[in-house]
């Protein structure tokens, strides 16, 4: 933008969520780093969760002397997809017009102007991602990239076990990094579709705070608050962020979040030292079921309220993960990076199982289930990453050498019960009231399992980002993997097969070790200033290790190889940045669950997917502000020997069309510049409910709007979502389809100080 569009930006909102009514609690903390004019050059942002990042912060803007970072304004820095930003995820601070591979960043401020608290939320701004897949238990996130799986990650460390419940919210989160295709090269054992990185913001040696309240529909209240500075010891500050949230629920979906992520950071000589403790406690009502198929839909002649799960289902959790971190810059030639993550998560559930068996049969609904489920995960992960930054002539080199070890305990304890049939499909009423009268089973008609699991994860890796010259960048990476998994059922399960077509007996370890070597290369020249392709292969690996896919053991890891070519544009001064991508993504030994005899089953099938897709973020004026993606793909099954049948059919939750439009316009009202309204359109098209490909949910259009107004430290906004009130369906499960909210509204009232 320019100066002018700036300054009209300066008193744009997006801000700061913070929650003026959560600040009376005194809780809340955020990062700050000063904004500067747009004619000065910035220094190192002191807010900037990747010091990395420093020298590519573009200008802001200047409010009344200072605008804390992070929550305040939208300004041009905090673009979706600003080609000078440094992508924490890249692990070689490398800008996002020098990478040769799909890369999006979508920053906070962007999530709140659209009203959103949680990741999923946020989705919608990149291309190639929707919410659903494999395992989408109706009460935690789960997405899928390309058609195909992804893994989340939180400032580069994985979430763990990702098929077992995690649901994330913007507690203190800067922005989010979405890597599109195989990176396990650099993360290691890694599903084919993505990465998606969560990077929080760092402590600010500058005192300031600020929190927002957003309230609306269903009883939903968020608040999220934070504060940040000096501790008085010279180089050490620190951060606090703390959400609180409740709501009644869309459907009577009822949930309650509580959070809090105190940080330190401590520049001690030629070591900067951060620690964080991310403490969670959260609680969901999970809606496995959703509303029931019949005729290969779900039912249309009931209310988008109608309830067919069981109504004292309940999802409890509780997470604890203190991470700490030492970059120590040695030279201007080496920096050393140790970091390291102890992550505890409980999960108590009681919840619908998932299948097919699950069905309307003369009218009534048959075939359901509840299963009692008790998890316990813990899990170690420490990186050594030298980085070396040298020349080689007149070539340069930043090359990330790293060893990597992780240890992955979990147990499981899990029984189904029967439940009683729904008399009426059409007017349902669950008959059970409590879990007095039901029996919970373990045989091979009632999933469950009582299991220890142990991975250990050791790992060798390399990745140079190569400077040929200004214009030709290249980049490659290769990475060494041993894994060592094991399985020890403490109860054998009637039916109970192994991989290797063994029965699972109990105290009898199931072990598997593997070597993957995982690998990746790409290329980019810069043919005119604002054209740029790239091309870039890599190839991947996935354990399949984890807590829903042991009905038959330890599988063989899971691997992937895709091709991927683009271009990139800079148009009109970076005013117009458009990014384009064809895809060709193939994966083997894929875990897919289907149901067999009446049972939920894994079978181990191959995919293929095929597309493209497209990203724009515009200024088309000083004011006028959008940002759109389209993605077109074909996901199919290659290859099941289980059941040649679905061969030829697409995967669980993969659409052949994702489209999503967000602008906003900033205007003055009686020369009082600061108001701003903004409309979005989401498109998702048909998808199906698993590799049979006998039930699907329809495609959907929805429409948002927002208005606000923002003052230089304040601000206030109204988001309504779903403006036509349409019934749509955002997930397809197994037995069922996830509804979408109805029309909804929320006010949003945020400061920073």
């Amino acid at each position: 933008m320019r100066k002018a569009a700036l300054a009209a930006l300066a008193t744009r909102r997006i801000g700061l969520e913070v929650r003026v009514a959560a600040m009376c609690t005194g809780l809340a903390f955020a990062q700050a780093g000063w904004a500067q004019s747009q004619d000065q050059q910035p220094p190192a942002a002191p807010g900037s969760s990747n010091p990395a990042m420093a020298d590519a912060t573009l200008p802001a803007i200047r409010v009344e002397g200072t605008v804390p970072t992070g929550y305040g304004p939208l300004v041009e820095s905090d673009r979706v997809n600003d080609p000078q930003q440094r992508v924490a995820a890249s692990k070689t601070g490398t800008k996002l017009e020098d990478l040769p591979a799909s890369v999006q960043v979508i920053p906070r401020q962007l999530v709140s102007e659209q009203g959103g608290t949680m990741l999923r939320d946020a989705i919608t701004n990149a291309s190639g991602v929707n919410q659903g897949g494999q395992d989408s238990k109706g009460y935690y996130d789960h997405f899928l990239i390309r058609g195909l799986n992804a893994q989340i990650y939180e400032d580069g460390f994985s979430d763990g076990d990702e098929l077992s419940g995690i649901s994330h919210s913007l507690n203190g989160v800067e922005r989010i990094e979405i890597l599109e295709g195989p990176g396990s090269a650099l993360f290691g054992s890694g599903p084919p579709g993505g990465t998606i990185n969560i990077v929080h913001y760092e402590p600010s040696p500058d005192f300031h705070y600020g929190g927002s309240v957003q309230a609306g529909s269903f009883g939903t209240v968020t608040n999220s608050d934070y504060i940040t500075g000096p501790t008085g010891i010279a180089g050490l500050n620190y951060r606090v962020d703390a959400t609180f949230a409740r709501s009644d629920g869309f459907r009577d979906l009822s949930s309650r979040d509580s959070e809090i992520r105190p940080s330190l950071q401590w520049e001690l000589g030629k070591h900067t030292i951060d620690f964080s403790l991310d403490l969670r406690d959260t609680h969901e009502t999970p809606d496995s079921y959703g509303i029931i198929y019949f005729n290969g839909s779900p039912l249309g002649d009931v209310s988008r309220d109608a309830k067919f799960s069981t109504p004292f289902a309940f999802a409890k959790e509780t997470y604890v993960r203190p991470t700490l971190s030492d970059k120590w810059k040695v030279s201007d030639v080496l920096t050393i990076n140790n970091r390291f993550s102890y992550l505890h998560r409980s999960l108590d559930v009681l919840t619908n199982g998932d299948s097919t068996s699950t069905m309307v049969s003369d009218g009534e609904v048959v075939g359901r289930q509840l299963r009692e489920q008790d998890d316990s995960d813990n899990s170690f992960d420490y990186q050594l990453e030298p980085v070396w930054k040298f020349a080689t002539g007149s070539v340069g080199h930043t090359l990330v050498t790293g060893f990597e070890y992780q240890h992955l305990l979990i147990d499981t304890e899990r029984a189904t019960a029967d439940l009683p049939n729904i008399p009426d499909a059409f007017a349902p009423v669950p008959p059970e009231t409590s879990v007095a009268g039901l029996t919970f089973l373990c045989d091979a008609k009632h999933s469950c399992d009582n299991d220890h699991l142990v991975a250990n994860y050791y790992s060798l890796y390399a990745t140079d980002q190569i400077d040929v010259t200004d214009k030709f960048k290249l980049r490659a990476g290769i990475r060494q993997d041993w894994w060592d998994t094991s399985l020890t059922p403490s109860i054998s399960v009637p039916g109970r097969f192994g991989t290797d077509g063994q029965p699972l007996l109990a105290g009898v370890t199931d072990t598997r070790n593997d070597a993957p070597v995982s690998w990746n290369i790409g290329a980019l020249y810069k043919v005119l200033p604002w054209l740029t392709p790239y091309f870039g292969i890599s190839k991947s690996h996935f354990a399949n290790f984890n807590s829903e896919n042991t009905q038959n053991g330890i599988g063989a890891p899971e691997s992937a190889l895709q091709y991927e070519a683009g271009i990139k544009f800079g148009l009109f001064d970076d005013k117009f940045i458009i990014n384009t991508a064809l895809f060709d993504v193939t994966r083997d030994n894929v875990a897919a669950l289907t149901t067999i005899n009446g049972a939920e089953s894994v079978v181990f099938d191959s995919q293929r997917t095929k597309g493209a897709e497209a990203s724009i973020d515009a200024s088309l004026t000083n004011q006028w502000h959008v940002i759109a993606n389209f993605t077109a793909q074909d996901a199919v099954i290659t290859d099941n020997p289980q059941g040649i049948t679905s061969e030829g059919h697409h995967p669980q939750g993969a659409p052949a069309y994702i489209a999503n439009l967000w602008t906003t316009y900033d205007f003055s009202i009686d020369g009082i510049p600061g108001f701003h309204v903004g409309a979005g359109v989401n498109y998702v098209a048909k998808t199906y409910s698993d590799i049979t490909n006998v039930n699907s949910i329809p495609s959907y259009v929805i429409a948002n709007a927002a208005f606000g107004y923002d003052a230089p430290r304040w601000g206030i906004d109204l988001n309504v979502h779903n403006l036509t009130d349409r019934r749509y369906f955002v997930a397809a499960n197994a037995a069922g389809a996830f509804v979408g909210e109805s029309l909804s509204a929320f006010v949003n009232i945020h400061a920073n100080f």
